[in-house]
């Protein structure tokens, strides 16, 4: 898949601001801090048109962001910001919950899981309300350009483990910064969408 034109078509906190075009939408869902707005920004090749920072909880809207006029990619909110008020996180939960069961444009979930740690609690709550929906996933471990490189197959190992996942899912270790895994979520998330069509 080549990606040349890409805008973010819309903020939002509510589905009156979701997109009306039909086209389907692929959706990131993670930690705070776990590396989304990094990861979509490799993924279509900007720096900074999905908002990075080093504090946690920066994405609090759902952004919709137009690729090709083809589809979105769906970057959601954060969960597990400690620092975020409870009425704000009061509100993210039903944000997201309200996206993900009601939004028949939904094609696949990625899960972005940090390599460098075994899954959260909440990591792992958002893994198994996902499979009750029986959503397609994709499972990304970010940061992989911070440990050892010999050091991989002993965390993927351990990560697969813990969300008990078979051989028949996808799962890529990735780094948005030297790019590596870029190529293949794309590929995969270009096969899904024309499974679609």
């Amino acid at each position: 898949m080549k990606i040349n034109n890409v805008n973010l078509e819309s903020v939002t906190v509510t589905p009156s601001g979701y997109p009306e075009s039909g086209l389907p939408e692929i959706a990131f869902v993670g930690r705070s801090n776990v590396g989304k707005s990094s990861l979509i920004n490799a993924l279509i090749g900007r720096k900074s048109l999905a908002r990075v920072s080093k504090q946690p909880g920066k994405t609090r809207t759902i952004n919709f962001y137009n690729i090709e006029d083809m589809l979105y990619f769906v970057d959601l909110p954060g969960y597990g910001y400690a620092r975020a008020s409870k009425v704000e996180q009061a509100k993210w939960g039903p944000m997201i919950e309200s996206y993900l069961k009601k939004r028949p444009q939904l094609k696949c979930i990625v899960q972005l899981i940090d390599i460098r740690h075994p899954p959260s609690a909440l990591d792992m709550q958002m893994h198994e309300w996902l499979r009750h929906y029986d959503f397609q996933m994709i499972f990304v471990l970010t940061k992989m350009d911070k440990i050892n490189r010999s050091q991989i197959p002993k965390h993927v190992k351990v990560i697969r483990t813990a969300l008990n996942l078979g051989t028949g899912d996808v799962f890529l270790p990735f780094s948005s910064e030297t790019k590596q895994g870029r190529d293949e979520l794309l590929e995969v998330i270009q096969k899904i969408i024309e499974v679609e069509n």
